[in-house]
């Protein structure tokens, strides 16, 4: 059984779709068969038996038959060929039949019926030369009187040959109707399985293609009006090969932005130190002040290096889309009161002033406290000397407004790309990835971001977050 199940796996989904509706049909058809056989048994049965019942033998005839059998040598009857074989049977067991006609072994329910003790006997049985033969046997009546001569009793007696020959032609021919139809199940079924799996074969051929070439641009044509289960399984295919294909463009283009960004720093921090190098190897010293600047600006060098680095590994985490069940809560107002220290110590010659009232939000804590870090730094960084940032949290929505120059119209579509950096801002630090970190994660955590010019100048940064103003019981969370 085992190895059966193994070799019908073994085989390709096509054959094992046709074997089972083969199999499917076999089992139908056999089940029709077999009911249509007995059916039509009982039927010949039931015919031949209403014969036996409605057959009359005359009582001359019976009395002919008992005269002809007491006789010393009896003698044969001209009776029809087509006359049923009838038997006179008595209680004592014995029996008297037409000479020539091969007889009837007796039955117990015959005798019964000899003896009283039952109205009629209807069975099979075989006569002494071997035909098999329907046998009734009822009492012989006085036909002038309508009394039952007791101890004796008439058998009539039919060949099964008219129930057996038509019913042997009907297997042969439910056989074969079988046959041909079980052939052409497994035929039909191999057919429809081609044609309903031809979808599968292009769905295949698709997925050895991209496997093969890595080209993600292939697609499954898929009819509108479709929607079977190869249907929407092609177009969840076509729009895996889409995000793969746009994962891999944000892939190459995040590799490429990344490199033209690090090369710029690099070099610079090359340059300063080879400097540094040359003057040591040659022994002609570099101007206390001159050498003081070149280290400051190796030092500057590699602390915009190592942000850069730090913004592309907060680039790099997998983004999940999803901002329930397993992400913990955690207090939005310490997270932005964390930042506004941090850019306090930042901005000493700032005024920053802070209306920030509790808010619980479902969010990665270090992520979070990041995103607002960078938001309070680009207020910081593009804020004059001496100028004020407000900053206000309430009812899950955080502004953040500067003071300064402000954005132009034309760019605020692209403050939230990958290391876009605006003209006027490209002399200052930084990597053009701090923006793009914030909107990430307010996506992640469910909110809105947005950044739009403030009245009277300066920019105003909005930060929309789902939450309450009090913890869930279960959680306990801290930044």
């Amino acid at each position: 059984m085992n190895k059966a199940v193994r070799r019908l796996r073994g085989l390709p989904i096509r054959s094992r779709l046709a074997l089972l509706v083969a199999a499917a049909v076999a089992f139908a058809v056999a089940a029709v068969s077999v009911t249509c056989w007995f059916l039509v048994r009982e039927r010949l049965y039931g015919q031949l038996d209403e014969q036996l019942r409605s057959e009359q033998v005359s009582t001359g005839l019976l009395q002919l038959m008992l005269d002809n059998c007491r006789q010393a040598e009896p003698r044969q009857l001209p009776l029809p060929p087509t006359s049923p074989i009838v038997t006179i049977l008595y209680s004592d067991g014995t029996t008297c039949a037409n000479p020539g006609i091969e007889g009837v072994p007796v039955q117990d329910a015959d005798l019964a019926v000899a003896d009283g003790e039952a109205e009629t006997a209807l069975h099979s049985g075989r006569t002494t030369d071997g035909t098999a033969v329907r046998v009734y046997t009822r009492p012989v009546v006085d036909r002038g009187t309508g009394a039952v001569q007791p101890g004796i009793a008439v058998s009539v007696a039919k060949p099964l040959g008219d129930v057996t020959k038509p019913l042997s032609s009907l297997a042969w021919v439910l056989l074969a109707v079988s046959g041909i139809g079980v052939v052409g199940a497994g035929a039909a079924g191999l057919a429809v399985a081609r044609a309903g799996l031809r979808p599968v074969d292009r769905l295949t051929e698709a997925v050895e293609h991209v496997a093969r070439t890595e080209d993600l641009a292939i697609r499954i044509p898929v009819e509108d009006a479709d929607d079977d289960e190869i249907a929407r399984l092609s177009r969840s295919f076509n729009s895996m090969t889409s995000a793969l294909a746009s994962s891999r463009d944000l892939q190459q283009q995040l590799i490429a932005d990344a490199g033209h960004e690090l090369r710029t720093p690099l070099t610079s921090l090359r340059t300063n130190i080879e400097l540094l190098t040359r003057s040591e190897e040659t022994g002609r010293p570099i101007p206390e002040a001159d050498r003081k600047a070149l280290l400051a600006s190796v030092k500057a060098q590699m602390t915009e290096l190592a942000a850069l680095i730090g913004d592309l590994q907060e680039l790099s985490r997998p983004d999940t889309g999803q901002h329930g069940g397993g992400t913990p809560v955690v207090p939005f107002h310490e997270a932005v009161e964390s930042a506004l220290r941090r850019a306090r110590l930042r901005g000493p010659e700032l005024t920053i002033t802070a209306d920030v009232r509790p808010w619980y939000v479902r969010a990665e804590p270090p992520a979070l406290e990041r995103a607002v870090v960078n938001v309070l730094d680009n207020a910081v960084k593009f804020s004059p000397g001496g100028g004020r940032i407000d900053v206000r949290l309430a009812g899950g929505v955080l502004t953040v407004r500067d003071h300064g120059p402000g954005i132009p119209a034309d760019e605020l579509p692209h403050v939230f790309d990958r290391f876009w950096r605006s003209p006027s801002a490209r002399a200052l630090p930084g990597s053009g990835l701090g923006l793009s970190i914030v909107a990430r994660t307010v996506q992640q955590a469910g909110g809105e971001v947005a950044l739009t010019p403030a009245e009277d100048g300066g920019t105003l940064v909005t930060i929309r977050l789902p939450g309450a103003p009090t913890p869930p019981p279960e959680d306990l969370p801290s930044v």
